[in-house]
């Protein structure tokens, strides 16, 4: 089951001797769960929520479930092909939705639960939409817009009966005899939205053999996954390729038990007892999460069986490997990958040389390089656009949704054109210099400004916005505005909570501006674009000046 040899342990010769094998027909519901036959009794899941509820399930109740609510999507009117919106928190119904979905050769459409009505509606529609699964305030809310939304014909409920069916009495209804879809490696399988520099998000539609792709990153990063006893945990919200495919999903394609929690905001505290509760070996925590577990006081009391944490979505930065050495006995992995093209690059403490403020080098099966604007190859030391080869890489995803122009933009001949700006030293390691483009990192999720400014815009007490990332020592950037108002409206602080509050609300928490500076006039160019290379000078200056 496992693609790299434990024995081997110089990562250059693992690297030069890996080759992919793709077979013709996969699936990921069957790789993740099905084949595991051996394993019906075994943990795959150890459930708790924040009000101390606990529940453990099989990989024997995965399947059955799994296989119950395909057929009970089947009735519903899904059928291959056919995409289904998935917004839940970390929980059973989750897993069981995805596997379900796989099952039936359909596509899965992951989406945050911190996101508000205008970002749902939109990547419903734009996706075509014919179900949803949900629960809680998202149930009335997709239903109030469901108008607006002519392919979506189910809105199922997960934690009562306001929808129009109820996950768990669906799945009571029907039967657990399957045959699933016998999907190509291939066929699409997930659709996930990832935020660019201009215009609405994208969806990246990824093939089932995008598990297999991963694997290699996954198995290096997390230091031979998997040990025997290994349990793997990640704050990261499944809905993301981070929680998803860097956790869950890989997780169980070796059989090993994963910890969901499902409660609110990130706490430090309660993620070191989580940890030590549940003996967790492997995890994937993101900067800024490990900068907050970095300030817990008593970290010395709890009794980890940690050995491995990949961490990933920002620069970690030298402070924090330093740290993982003195606090937990072992080097975090730094990883680089995107939605598009994920666990690219990365690091394997145990067999290699961890260079600290380096992502590591190019994993088994991918080839990385620093090109430039011809997309010629850059020698070591200079700067350039980081690139992946395309060409037998199952982790690269089909391309964008409805969206031929944006897919042909990304490619440079056989090269992925990443839009992050790096370099290679002499030893193969690669360096992040910055982005291309204006993509803010922000606490490990990637944020697009044209959506921020367009919820912005609907304000009416603003005339122009602008979106840059501001730096910030715990999340790595923050979202700043930049904001001109309406003849005669007064820059107040009421004024900027109520700006907010707005994007938090019909966007989401995640990509609300932390920081809001009115502005009398926008920097502009000649042609009427706004110049974001003067607002962040104007934002570093003010950097400057505070320190």
């Amino acid at each position: 089951m496992k693609l790299i040899d434990p024995n081997y342990r110089d990562f250059d010769t693992i690297c030069r001797e890996f080759r992919w094998r793709v077979p013709e027909h996969y699936n990921i519901a069957n790789q993740v769960c099905d084949k595991h036959t051996g394993l019906a009794g075994h943990p795959a899941m150890f459930y708790e929520n924040e009000a101390g509820e606990e529940t453990t399930f099989s990989f024997g109740q995965l399947g059955a479930l799994s296989n119950r609510f395909a057929n009970a999507l089947r009735a519903q009117g899904v059928a291959r092909g056919d995409r289904v919106g998935i917004i839940l928190p970390q929980r059973i119904e989750t897993g069981v939705a995805h596997l379900a979905v796989y099952k039936l050769g359909a596509v899965a459409l992951p989406l945050s639960i911190l996101f508000g009505p205008d970002a749902i509606e939109y990547r419903l529609r734009d996706s075509g939409a014919k179900a949803v699964i949900t629960l809680g305030r998202h149930v009335a809310m997709i239903q109030d817009m469901k108008q607006l939304l002519p392919d979506l014909q189910t809105v199922i409920s997960c934690g009562g009966s306001e929808g129009d069916a109820s996950f768990w009495t669906l799945i009571e209804a029907a039967t657990e005899q399957l045959t699933p879809v016998a999907t190509k490696a291939d066929d699409p399988a997930l659709l996930i939205y990832t935020s660019g520099t201009t215009g609405p998000p994208k969806g990246a539609l990824i093939a089932h053999r995008a598990l297999l792709g991963n694997l290699t990153g996954f198995e290096l990063s997390q230091n031979f996954f998997p040990q025997p006893h290994d349990v793997f945990w990640t704050p990261a919200d499944w809905a993301w390729t981070g929680g998803l495919l860097d956790g869950l999903l890989p997780t169980w394609y070796f059989g090993r038990p994963i910890v969901a929690f499902e409660g609110g905001k990130f706490d430090a505290q309660h993620a070191c007892r989580l940890m030590e509760k549940y003996a967790v070996t492997n995890a994937f925590i993101p900067p800024t999460a490990l900068k907050m577990i970095r300030k817990v006081a008593d970290i010395d009391r709890h009794k980890f069986k940690l050995r491995a944490i990949m961490s990933a979505g920002e620069t970690m930065g030298a402070e924090l490997y330093e740290w993982g050495q003195e606090a937990l006995g072992f080097q975090i992995n730094e990883m680089w990958g995107q939605t598009e093209f994920n666990y690219l690059v990365g690091n394997c403490a145990p067999i290699m040389t961890v260079k600290p403020g380096s992502m590591g080098k190019p994993y088994p099966g991918h080839t990385v390089a620093v090109i430039d604007d011809d997309g010629n190859e850059l020698p070591a030391g200079e700067n350039g656009e980081l690139a992946a080869r395309r060409l037998n890489d199952p982790v690269m995803f089909l391309g964008y949704w409805n969206n031929d122009q944006a897919t042909r933009g990304k490619f440079a001949g056989d090269w992925f054109c990443t839009g992050d700006v790096g370099c290679r030293d002499e030893d193969g390691y690669i360096w992040f210099v910055g982005r291309k483009d204006d993509v803010i990192s922000s606490a490990g999720h990637r944020v697009g400004p044209g959506e921020i400014e367009d919820c912005l815009l609907k304000h009416p007490a603003v005339v122009q916005a602008a979106v840059i990332g501001s730096p910030d020592e715990l999340r790595g950037n923050i979202i700043k505005a930049y904001v001109v108002l309406a003849t005669g409206v007064a820059p107040t602080e009421t004024l900027k909570d109520e700006i907010q509050a707005a994007v938090k609300t019909r966007l989401a928490a995640h990509e609300y501006p932390r920081a809001v500076e009115f502005i009398a006039e926008m920097p502009m160019t000649t042609t009427g674009k706004v110049r974001r290379v003067e607002l962040r000078r104007m934002d570093q200056e003010q950097h400057s000046t505070k320190t």
